[in-house]
């Protein structure tokens, strides 16, 4: 069994019995697709919510509208069959705690957990599950042979889900 990992801004595939990760998640998004029929899983590190603003997108991997969507046609190209793909999400956290929250650099976490949500259901791809808000970081492991994400988050442990 082979674990591998995800950078930000990154994307990878693997099937079981291999697990995929990411560290580092802070105000970012992970968003896992799996096929659990084929046990297919891949794993994108979002680190913006969309390219709109992009006039030349060398890293289709770094944003939301883009990088789920490139995951999404690489998995259907090794295998995997979009009528059985689901989604895990986690990130998306609020990191930085000022008093001025309205403006949108304070928001980052937000919009990219909304732009995610957006984008898979763009694809009809259900998330089962996330993690997602809230203050702490996380690291993601994705197990293929069970389909169970574990998550780690700074100060408050471990669950699996």
């Amino acid at each position: 069994m082979e674990n591998v990992t995800v950078g930000i801004a990154d994307f990878n595939i693997v099937k079981a019995p291999n697990q995929i990760m990411t560290i580092g998640l802070g105000s970012c998004c992970g968003v896992v697709l799996y096929d659990e029929v084929n046990k297919i899983a891949g794993l994108v590190h979002i680190l913006l919510s969309d390219s709109i603003n992009e006039k030349n997108i060398t890293n289709k991997a770094k944003y939301a509208d883009t990088g789920i969507i490139l995951l999404y046609e690489e998995m259907k190209k090794v295998g995997a069959n979009p009528r059985f793909m689901r989604a895990k999400l986690a990130g998306g956290a609020h990191m930085f705690n000022f008093k001025n929250t309205g403006n949108s650099i304070f928001t980052i976490g937000e919009k990219n957990v909304k732009a995610c949500k957006q984008t898979l259901a763009k694809l009809n791809i259900s998330i089962v599950c996330e993690d997602v808000l809230g203050s702490c970081g996380r690291t993601i492991i994705f197990d293929t042979l069970t389909n169970k994400m574990r998550i780690k988050s700074t100060g408050k442990g471990e669950k699996i889900i």
